[in-house]
């Protein structure tokens, strides 16, 4: 079981910037410790447990990068085309046929090369004279359209560090080395609460002044991405007593809890109230908009992050305070969200010291610039601007203004998933 520590950092007071929010949750996360083998069908998107050295050099052997003719760079004439006869052909997968000195062996891309052979001319750069002789051109360099054997990873190389979030071309490096399973760190297990009597689970009556519950379904589904094991723990209704009681059991079957709505200063914001009562809270109020209601606890141990209740709060702070957290916790080397530089087609003001994102889509501009265009509408209860967007424009914290024509950074939906 992951642990947290309960050390108080931040209550309220000032808003807390994101980046040293983060960090404090990141560093007094304790990764779980527990290793499980699949096959590599299965590893996308886990995190690998061990190092994975290279068993055998790629390629294994020396071959040809191309279809043509190879020879040895002995052979070779400098100031003048020669004719050399073409003694047998290999092709990919077959074993190389020995080959004499002046003579050049047909071959075709991937076939190893024949022993004493160690350049290739390619096949339209040749030609076959009237005695099928092979005509090679002066000027190739020796070594030439050759991959040597551990041209691409040599034996031994660490290709793969422990920490890594597998991706299909990471699997692919460990096919490539025969290996038909990995060794990960098991799946997180998070449960995931709504909140509030003005939600209704889909499939269930919903009464008049009740909205179905969306953001526990994009919060899974996000979960999912990133290889975690979610357990659906339902609504939880605007009861303090209750609430508390339903965080405190949850905290003895996950390695985190996350949970959506009842974070704000309502009076019917109970979360807040119910992680005080039954452990710890270590800070509350972010600088971020969408966002600013971000509570981080620990109950016995197991960490607790709630999130807003507005769809795009709940999915801008995801991004940016769970998805550290679960790759925090799950052992996985951080890979800091590189923003791509576009140019803003719109005007924005914002807030000093605070970190904010505008939902933006992109386009291609007539001189070929990228252009971000923002969501016309604001609003962080608007699912449509996710869905008809492309991603988020960061603006950082010392930014007050943005103006038609500036560069700012874009992070595409893709990138945060």
């Amino acid at each position: 079981m992951a642990q947290l520590s309960d050390d108080c950092f931040a209550f309220g007071g000032p808003m807390m910037p994101v980046d040293e929010a983060v960090g404090i949750i990141a560093s007094r996360l304790t990764a779980v410790a527990e290793k499980e083998t699949v096959g590599l069908m299965d590893a996308d998107g886990r995190v690998l447990a061990i190092d994975i050295a290279a068993p055998l050099p790629l390629p294994p052997f020396m071959n040809s990068a191309v279809d043509g003719y190879a020879v040895p760079a002995s052979d070779l004439r400098r100031d003048a085309s020669s004719a050399v006869p073409v003694e047998g052909r290999v092709q990919a997968g077959a074993a190389a046929p020995a080959v004499r000195p002046g003579h050049a062996v047909r071959i075709f891309t991937g076939a190893p090369m024949p022993a004493g052979t160690d350049t290739v001319f390619m096949q339209e750069d040749v030609r076959i004279d009237e005695t099928d002789r092979v005509v090679l051109p002066p000027g190739l360099k020796a070594g030439a359209n050759v991959r040597p054997a551990g041209e691409d990873i040599p034996l031994g190389h660490v290709a793969l560090r422990a920490g890594r979030r597998l991706r299909p071309q990471d699997i692919a490096v460990a096919a490539a080395f025969g290996l038909t399973t990995l060794e990960v760190i098991r799946r997180l297990r998070v449960g995931v609460f709504s909140t509030g009597d003005e939600l209704a689970a889909p499939g269930t009556a919903r009464k008049e002044a009740q909205l179905f519950d969306s953001n526990r379904f994009m919060l899974m589904a996000m979960l999912r991405r990133l290889a975690c094991e979610v357990g659906d723990l339902g609504i939880l209704r605007d009861e303090p007593s209750a609430l508390a009681k339903a965080l405190k059991a949850a905290a003895g079957r996950y390695d985190l809890i996350l949970t959506t709505g009842g974070v704000s200063t309502g009076e019917e914001d109970h979360v807040r109230t119910a992680v005080e009562s039954v452990g710890s809270l270590v800070l509350w109020r972010m600088a971020i908009k969408p966002g600013r209601p971000v509570a981080m606890g620990v109950i016995d141990g197991t960490p607790l992050i709630g999130l807003p209740g507005n769809p795009v709060a709940s999915f801008v702070t995801f991004v940016h305070v769970v998805r550290p957290a679960v790759m925090a916790l799950s052992g996985a080397t951080p890979a800091p969200m590189l923003p791509i530089p576009v140019r803003a087609a719109f005007a924005y003001n914002k807030k000093l010291e605070r970190r904010e994102y505008v939902r933006a889509s992109l386009r291609r501009a007539e001189d070929g610039t990228l252009e971000a265009v923002k969501f016309p509408r604001e609003g962080a209860g608007l699912l449509s601007s996710l869905v008809d967007t492309d991603g988020l424009v960061e603006l950082g914290e010392s930014i007050v203004r943005v103006e038609p024509g500036d560069q700012v950074g874009f992070l595409g939906y893709a990138d945060l998933l």
